[in-house]
C-alpha cells in the first residue's frame, strides 16, 4: 500500500474517532441521504483500518486507538495525512489533546502530512465557542509553529454535521 493512500486517525480515547470512520465508509458509499441512525460504538483497542471510495482513487483510514498513544510514532512513516480529533465538548481533555497534537507535528515523518484537525461533538450542549475552543487548544500558536498546512474544521459525527466537508477536504489532499 501506498504512503500517500493512508491517513492516520488519531485523537484521545473517547472523542469520536471510531464513529467518525463508520459513518465516513457509509458516507462515501451511500451519499448523505443515506447516512441513517449513528451506530453504536465501542473503545478501539487497538487499529481500524477503513477503505474509502473518493472520485479520484481509494484511501484508507487507519484510526489508532486512543490508548495506543505512546506507539503512534511507530505508524507515521506510513502515512502521508493526519486527521486529528479533538472532543470539544470536554474541555478537560482539550488542552492534553494540545499537548497529544504538538508531538505528532514535531514527528520528522509527518513535517510534510497534511493535517486536519476537528472539532467533534458540537451538537453537546457546549458553552464554549469554536473561538473559546481554539483559544483554549492554542490554535493560533500550533498552525504559527508547524510546517505542515493545518485545515480546521467543526464537525459532529453523531448528527452527520461538517462530515461531507471532511471527505471533501480528504479529496483535495490526494495526489493526483
Amino acid at each position: 500500500m501506498n504512503r500517500d493512500d493512508i491517513c492516520l486517525l488519531l485523537g484521545a480515547t473517547g472523542v469520536g474517532k471510531t464513529l467518525l470512520l463508520k459513518r465516513l465508509q457509509k458516507l462515501s458509499l451511500h451519499g448523505l441521504e443515506e447516512l441513517g441512525e449513528p451506530p453504536s460504538t465501542l473503545p478501539t483497542v487497538g487499529t481500524n483500518l477503513t477503505d474509502l471510495k473518493l472520485k479520484k482513487k481509494k484511501m484508507t483510514l487507519r484510526e489508532l486507538g486512543g490508548c495506543m498513544g505512546p506507539i503512534w510514532p511507530s505508524y507515521f512513516k506510513d502515512c502521508s495525512s493526519v486527521i486529528f480529533m479533538v472532543d470539544s465538548a470536554n474541555i478537560a481533555q482539550i488542552s492534553a489533546s494540545c499537548i497529544q497534537l504538538l508531538s505528532v507535528l514535531s514527528a520528522e515523518h509527518l513535517h510534510n502530512a497534511s493535517v486536519l484537525i476537528l472539532f467533534n461533538k458540537r451538537d453537546m450542549p457546549c458553552t464554549m465557542s469554536l473561538v473559546e475552543i481554539k483559544s483554549l487548544f492554542r490554535m493560533d500558536d500550533i498552525i504559527a509553529s508547524a510546517t505542515q498546512p493545518i485545515t480546521t474544521q467543526e464537525l459532529s459525527a453523531r448528527s452527520g454535521q461538517g462530515l461531507q466537508e471532511v471527505l471533501s477536504w480528504l479529496e483535495s489532499i490526494i495526489v493526483k
